[in-house]
């Protein structure tokens, strides 16, 4: 759209850094669990796992037929739950060979045989994907998120974002939450979208809004 989302080119580059390698050695073995949390569409999964650009995602959606499949395959062999609040965003994602599985939650307030599958799905994640996303998450639904996945066994990895300027107490309360339960790995901080002509008014003085983009593993 004209906000002109292009942080899926830098959460590319962060996961070829600090995940990809790992990925395809390990999953020349079995497929890896690669969770998209809170994904709607899938635009950062195709960008990770599928390895897209902006520029190639923006035209794999350039109509109606072209968005019915998937330009590029996956870099890597890969088993990938969808969750999210919109059942039609997923139901799409699915349909278009983006997710493998699904599970549609508000993240909030799950009915608690959700909040199992939710949990089951972080737990057995090699791979946790959450794009500007937590900032909408209430910070007890992040804690027991985050507390799934650190729970887990085995090498596992999560590409977070975090953005600026908005929400910064939510934003510092979350990575004091992930740095107490994951080992940090590395980060950089990149260019999100073109900020609306309101936001613009809000935050005087700034076009864009911006992401820290982290990288964090599992404990031992």
């Amino acid at each position: 759209d004209a906000l002109d989302y292009v942080s899926d080119d830098f959460n590319k580059q962060t996961f070829d850094r600090l995940i990809l390698p790992w990925a395809q050695e390990k999953a020349a073995s079995r497929a890896l669990n690669f969770v998209d949390l809170a994904g709607c569409f899938g635009n950062t999964t195709l960008a990770t796992l599928n390895g897209m650009g902006f520029n190639a995602i923006r035209h794999n959606w350039q109509d109606h037929e072209r968005a019915k499949s998937v330009d590029e395959p996956r870099r890597f062999a890969a088993n990938v739950t969808g969750i999210d609040i919109s059942g039609n965003a997923l139901a799409f994602g699915q349909s278009a060979g983006i997710y493998d599985d699904t599970i549609e939650a508000d993240l909030n307030s799950p009915a608690p045989e959700t909040q199992s599958a939710v949990e089951t799905a972080m737990a057995e994640a090699d791979i946790v994907i959450s794009t500007a996303a937590l900032v909408y998450l209430e910070p007890d639904a992040v804690e027991k998120l985050v507390d799934a996945f650190a729970g887990g066994s085995g090498e596992g990895y999560m590409l977070v974002n975090f953005l600026n300027p908005f929400a910064l107490e939510e934003a510092d309360a979350t990575k004091r939450l992930l740095l107490d339960r994951l080992e940090f790995v590395g980060s950089m901080a990149s260019r999100h979208r073109r900020m609306s002509a309101l936001e613009q008014e809000n935050y005087p003085g700034e076009e864009w809004s911006l992401l820290e983009i982290w990288v964090l593993r599992r404990k031992g």
